[in-house]
């Protein structure tokens, strides 16, 4: 029974679906959810520390259970999505309230689409990729699953990876250089996968134009059940979640940097280049996400076997509250600069 606490990572899309049906104030429910009740619940229950026994582990990796709860979300979060546009399409809405359902969509995105997809695109299985890229598709990243794994993977902590925020590095200068970064950083892995392949640069291997193809046909889906004016509204909810998302980013990464070895080549990636963060809400909500160093240490683990590692930087707060820091860049630079390793600051 203690398995199905990840059902709590439901409660984002309970809570934009109660938004979507409710209106009014409560259109800013998912708001309220992740940013107030999510963060004092963080703070009132504490997590547990103990290790998982190999028994366990084993038995995890077996229960199917663990990938249907993951799976679940591709209805759940399209079918939410359509409802929210539908709404949005009948013109009825205030502007507070549009904003508000943007905001909702924007953070089931984040969570449950991007989130999710995350976890999905370091499988192996064909399907459990290609459900990866869907859920991408919404939030217009699905360049995202190439240079995540290609690319975020093997140069993170160094000054070459785009997700990497660097030391004293203001958020929103962050969201521009990795959003830019990492959309030109897909195609280079896109082209030297080609070269490698020996294909061409207008083969059927080209995801990057499958890609744009796919996005394309869900703006104009969009345009033609709903209309121009929610199309916009679609693209807004798309740009919000991957704004989350390099929030996100920039919250795991923060001026954490490898060493380089007398070879020249950066160091193996440890557990130690990634900030961790052990909080149990947050860590349940998002599919243990929060144990990034020890997903980084090995990025194949499933998350119902992902660790808590004490040896690794910890941040002070949960996610949550963590995104709302990194917001205001002063109190996010005086909180986290005395954290990062000294060894690890910029010479």
């Amino acid at each position: 029974m203690k398995d199905l606490k990840y059902l709590f990572a439901y409660s984002i899309p309970l809570s934009t679906l109660l938004s979507i049906y409710f209106l009014g104030i409560y259109s800013y429910g998912s708001v309220f959810y992740a940013f107030i009740v999510i963060p004092l619940l963080e703070v009132l229950v504490q997590s547990p520390e103990h290790e998982l026994a190999e028994d366990d582990k084993s038995s995890r990796l077996k229960n199917i259970l663990f990938d249907v709860m993951l799976y679940g979300n591709l209805p759940l979060v399209f079918g939410i999505l359509g409802y929210g546009f539908y709404v949005i399409s009948l013109g009825e809405l205030t502007t507070s309230e549009q904003i508000g359902l943007v905001l909702s969509l924007g953070i089931l995105l984040a969570t449950n689409g991007i989130n999710v997809a995350h976890e999905l695109g370091h499988r192996k299985t064909r399907i459990e990729q290609t459900m990866s890229k869907l859920l991408l598709m919404p939030c217009l990243y699905m360049h995202f699953y190439l240079e995540h794994n290609f690319g975020h993977h093997k140069k993170v902590a160094t000054s070459e990876d785009p997700a990497t925020s660097r030391y004293n590095q203001v958020l929103y200068h962050f969201w521009v250089t990795s959003v830019i970064r990492q959309y030109f950083s897909a195609w280079n892995i896109q082209i030297h996968l080609l070269k490698s392949a020996n294909k061409s640069f207008l083969s059927l291997k080209n995801e990057m134009i499958f890609y744009i193809l796919f996005q394309g046909l869900y703006l104009a889906s969009l345009y033609f059940l709903f209309g121009f004016e929610t199309m916009l509204f679609g693209i807004s909810v798309g740009v919000l979640s991957f704004l989350f998302l390099e929030t996100i980013n920039y919250i795991e990464h923060y001026g954490l940097l490898r060493s380089k070895t007398g070879s020249g080549r950066y160091e193996r990636v440890q557990t130690i280049h990634s900030w961790n963060s052990n909080h149990l809400i947050g860590r349940i909500v998002l599919y243990e996400l929060t144990r990034h160093s020890d997903h980084h240490y090995k990025a194949s683990k499933k998350y119902q076997v992902l660790e808590h590692k004490r040896e690794s930087p910890q941040l002070p707060f949960g996610y949550p509250t963590s995104i709302l820091i990194a917001l205001v860049p002063p109190l996010w630079f005086k909180l986290m600069n005395p954290r990062v390793p000294r060894t690890m600051l910029p010479q």
